[in-house]
């Protein structure tokens, strides 16, 4: 193992093999529940912000939305509030959270290392160099208001078959490689951006892509960038649960998936290239937000195992509720100015990943 590299306890994602009921039971419970929260905390975040309305109000507000019979006992501004500039800014926070969440445990799975997430592997700075093109210079400006998201996206694919390409040799793709180049390459694109921002000549371009770049989802709008993001989200979490078996065979390493009939270097391409869409689609509409693909995961096998048929849904929907509530604080934290949403996740994150540095430490020191 190449020094200064911090791998993880293998014991931490390792899947058990033995899938009894009563795990089943439990984690289809916890999905349950944990849908529940989700639902509730849609409500209650509509209504949190320099204007309160209350949980009830916003309720209603939706059902009549929604094309239910509820009488409108609620002002013009409540309605434009609630409808126009938070329901979408909520829906955009659980595609965006569900979305980061479900890519890092998917990746996590794929580099066999705890510590792995699309910030890790560079993919999210492929796609914040794509944004900062399309913003400051007008890359893909012919794909009008897909410009954002085209440009997040081939930085994120190209960041990725990047470190695909550089992390591949005697025909194999070994995950300290992988890590080792995503780390690289994530420099490098983090360099490049800052470039582009400093060649710009576009003082109002800048701001927008230094405050694009700390997280927001102040951009949130009943539009088809919302759509996409939700769509591909959804089809991002269905293929992470449907390959949940090929994901447990790279967690337990190449031999054993080759044994059990999975080819690690296809698998891994195919990760890849759904990683860096569904990323470049989330940098895109929210800009970067990290430590979600970090943290996520760590708690959801905590909760219901290593297991990815499990832990799948359980990341998107807890990925999903980290990001509603990230959101909420920062529209009162420092009201009437509202605080980015990616220092809100760096400071839960980060205690959390020196947390599980000491942990790992302690546990290779026995």
């Amino acid at each position: 193992m190449a020094a200064g590299i911090v791998t993880a306890d293998r014991s931490d994602t390792r899947p058990n093999p033995r899938l009894t009921a009563h795990s089943r039971r439990r984690g289809r419970l916890w999905i349950v529940g944990l849908t529940a929260v989700a639902v509730v905390s849609v409500v209650m975040s509509i209504g949190i912000g320099p204007a309160d309305i209350s949980p009830a109000t916003a309720l209603r507000i939706l059902a009549h939305h929604l094309g239910l019979s509820v009488d409108p006992d609620w002002t013009p501004a409540q309605e434009s509030i609630v409808w126009r500039l938070r329901v979408p800014r909520v829906l955009l926070a659980v595609g965006v959270g569900a979305g980061l969440a479900v890519c890092g445990a998917a990746l996590q799975a794929m580099v066999r290392n705890v510590l792995a997430d699309p910030y890790v592997l560079g993919i999210s700075s492929g796609a914040s160099t794509g944004a900062a093109g399309a913003i400051l210079f007008g890359y893909a400006a012919g794909a009008g208001q897909y410009a954002l998201p085209f440009g997040a996206f081939v930085g994120a694919l190209a960041a990725s078959l990047l470190v695909f390409a550089l992390a591949r040799a005697n025909g194999r793709v070994t995950s300290i490689r992988l890590l080792l180049s995503g780390i690289a390459v994530g420099y490098a694109l983090s360099a490049a951006t800052s470039f582009l921002i400093f060649a710009s000549d576009d003082p109002e371009g800048s701001r927008s892509v230094m405050f694009w770049m700390l997280g927001s989802l102040t951009l949130a709008h009943w539009d088809a960038i919302l759509a996409t993001v939700l769509v591909v989200v959804a089809l991002t979490t269905l293929l992470a649960r449907i390959w949940a078996p090929r994901l447990d065979a790279l967690t337990a390493g190449d031999e054993t998936a080759f044994a059990l009939g999975v080819r690690p270097d296809t698998v891994r391409l195919q990760l890849l290239l759904v990683v860096s869409l569904c990323t470049g689609v989330s940098v895109a509409a929210a800009g970067a937000i990290g430590f979600v693909g970090l943290v996520v995961p760590h708690l959801g096998r905590r909760i219901v195992g290593a297991a990815h048929a499990r832990l799948v849904p359980v990341c998107a929907l807890l990925g999903a509720i980290l990001l509603i509530w990230a959101d909420a604080l920062g529209r009162v934290v420092m009201q009437p100015r509202e605080l980015p949403i990616g220092i809100i996740t760096a400071m839960v994150g980060a205690p959390f990943l020196v947390i599980l540095i000491r942990r790992m430490t302690v546990s290779h020191a026995r």
